[in-house]
């Protein structure tokens, strides 16, 4: 059971006495990090857990802990995935307890966590904890800091929490092929004693590349550019889950990459954001800077901040304009300009199942395309289709919301949706078209 700060350091004096001075050492020096041995004065055995607002891995999940003689005790299980990237496009990844991404961890800076890894695979394997403070034999790295976990063992990773942000962890044993199957996911921090308030809202996302040709079942790790489906937590649109909040919460934005070779600017319509933390730390309050479109770097993770004050239906995705697509054929004749509109008539007689990566297909979803794969781009919206895949989900802003409802689509003001322009309007301004 999780235990409140203020029940705890009323019950418990000496604790009481050791927080504030330890508080008092912090305050000081302005450190973001904890040394062992502060930690030891502050925190009595037993007491690992101060009450947190927890994070949400939108389409994802958390992983659940016990807690043992004052240990966060976690179990990680590596194994083969059934994992669906949308509805249509399914593949048999590597995963964690069931799932890609594998699960997020969650936890208290101070908190002693022992973690197990079961390796379910047919494969050795270690687990590698991203940007996160330890002891170098627990840093998970195959051959160097570890032998790795070969098939059917179990092995203990264990350390104390010295910082607090946005971690990952991974595979790091033959990674090229192991992160690309999916063996990934997300490790969050929390501060144990905030400098400032916590969000009304928290999510967090990790963003992946993947090769998977039309039609395969496997994903490809031997890919080193030409990767065609980019997730948000293993998802694309039209399957990624929107995230909402009410007009004025302050929501927060966790945002981590582990895609193999690419960076991502992670860019938000109708808001900005405030760049608040990378995975190095906290950014003091007169280094932040605003912005609109946000780089998170393969191997960072960057933490944003916004006021949701702007109601409506608003996108969020990468700005590299292939990541908002999916499975793409780069081999497409350039059309762009020829009368098409009796191509695929003329083709279609005689290959009777072919079908364009155009308009017909795999634009707009009409056509025969080869099983287990899916439009390049597209979803359905209130306007029409909307001609985006990938890297692509909806932050939802409402005066009033319905938790854990998605809230539909937004019901826009009279006179506040772009419109054809009437010929009267056209005279009247002096616009020749």
């Amino acid at each position: 059971m999780s235990l409140s700060r203020r029940n705890f350091l009323t019950k418990t004096t000496s604790a009481a006495l050791a927080g504030a001075a330890l508080a008092r050492s912090v305050a000081a020096r302005g450190a973001s990090t904890l040394t062992v041995a502060e930690l030891a004065s502050a925190l009595p055995p037993g007491v690992p857990n101060v009450d947190y607002k927890p994070v949400v891995t939108p389409d994802g999940a958390t992983l659940p802990f016990r807690v043992v003689d004052g240990v966060k005790v976690f179990h990680l299980i590596a194994e083969e995935v059934e994992h669906e990237f949308a509805p249509g496009l399914a593949v048999r990844a590597w995963g964690y307890n069931g799932r890609v991404h594998g699960p997020t961890l969650e936890a208290l800076e101070g908190d002693r966590v022992r973690i197990y890894v079961t390796n379910r695979l047919d494969a050795p394997t270690t687990v590698h904890w991203h940007g996160i403070l330890l002891p170098s034999g627990m840093d998970g790295i195959g051959g160097l800091t570890q032998r790795p976990i070969l098939p059917g063992e179990t092995f203990r990773y264990e350390f104390t929490l010295r910082q607090h942000g946005t971690f990952m962890y991974h595979s790091h044993h033959d990674e090229m092929t192991q992160m690309a199957l999916g063996m990934m996911g997300l490790f969050v921090i929390h501060p144990r004693r905030p400098s400032e308030p916590a969000p009304d809202r928290d999510y967090a996302y990790l963003l992946s590349e993947w090769r998977v040709d039309p039609g395969a079942r496997r994903p490809d790790p031997n890919e080193m550019s030409d990767f065609n489906v980019l997730t948000l937590n293993a998802k694309i649109a039209p399957a990624t889950s929107p995230i909402v909040a009410r007009t004025g919460e302050r929501v927060r934005l966790r945002v981590g990459n582990l895609s193999a070779m690419d960076h991502h600017p992670i860019h938000i319509h109708g808001h900005a954001f405030t760049v608040v933390e990378t995975d190095g730390g906290v950014i003091p309050p007169a280094g932040r800077w605003p912005e609109v479109s946000v780089l998170v770097p393969t191997g960072s993770t960057r933490t944003m901040e916004f006021v949701a004050d702007n109601p409506g239906d608003w996108a969020l995705h990468c700005h590299m304009t292939h990541h908002v697509m999916t499975q793409m054929s780069h081999g497409i004749p350039n059309l762009i300009g020829v009368d098409a509109s009796r191509f695929d008539e003329e083709l279609e007689r005689i290959v009777p199942r072919y079908a364009d990566m155009g308009e017909s297909a795999h634009s707009h979803g009409g056509g025969a395309i080869p099983p287990n794969s899916l439009p390049m781009v597209g979803t359905r919206g209130p306007f029409g289709y909307v001609t985006m895949s990938g890297m692509f989900t909806l932050l939802k802003v409402r005066d009033e919301l319905r938790e854990g409802v998605d809230p539909g689509w937004y019901e826009h003001p009279a006179g506040t949706v772009a419109s054809p322009a009437a010929a009267t309007e056209l005279a009247r301004d002096g616009v020749v078209t």
